[in-house]
């Protein structure tokens, strides 16, 4: 998994909860190891690893992973669109965001470096207001796709006119999401 995924998680358990909540969820997580050896926004790291944090960070408040994963997913959609700025048109919003995503963020990721693996996500136009997007990942970690289409629409005022809707379970090796543009 990108070293950018693991900084953006730092920032967020420690935006939420302090510096020392995220030296706690290492050890929880049985990744002491990376405070003295912390994650580079340059390198790759096992999935596992991911795996173990999201998982402990859930546990400790208590919620259900998927919703960690959302929450975490609108949190880092600024960083996120500014990292990989060099992807993405400036007038594109939401729904261009979307159609493009698979081709030009999650490609272009793939191009620079061989070692990410982003999931495949297809993304079908169902008339003019409605998107269906099918992931597929082994990762489990549909939620997360959750929070960055809301945390989009957040970013592009555009929240209360964007709906998601998993047609299937989240933690579903293929899950369907419609997203609907009111």
């Amino acid at each position: 998994m990108h070293g950018s995924i693991f900084i953006f998680l730092k920032r967020f358990v420690e935006s939420s909860s302090g510096y020392s909540a995220w030296i706690n969820l290492l050890e929880s997580a049985g990744l002491p190891h990376r405070a003295s050896a912390p994650y580079r926004m340059d390198e790759v790291y096992p999935i596992g690893e991911l795996f173990a944090l999201i998982s402990a960070a859930a546990r400790a408040e208590g919620t259900p992973e998927a919703d960690f994963q959302e929450r975490f997913g609108r949190f880092l959609v600024p960083d996120l669109l500014l990292v990989f700025k060099r992807f993405i048109d400036p007038s594109w919003r939401t729904l261009q965001m979307l159609l493009h995503v698979g081709s030009h963020m999650h490609g272009g990721i793939r191009r620079e470096n061989g070692k990410t693996n982003p999931p495949p996500l297809h993304v079908t136009s169902v008339g003019r207001n409605v998107l269906v997007i099918d992931y597929h990942s082994r990762r489990r970690m549909a939620g997360f796709a959750v929070g960055i289409i809301k945390g989009l629409a957040s970013y592009f005022d555009e929240g209360d006119r964007v709906s998601v809707v998993p047609a299937t379970a989240l933690n579903a090796e293929r899950v369907q999401l419609k997203v609907t543009f009111e």
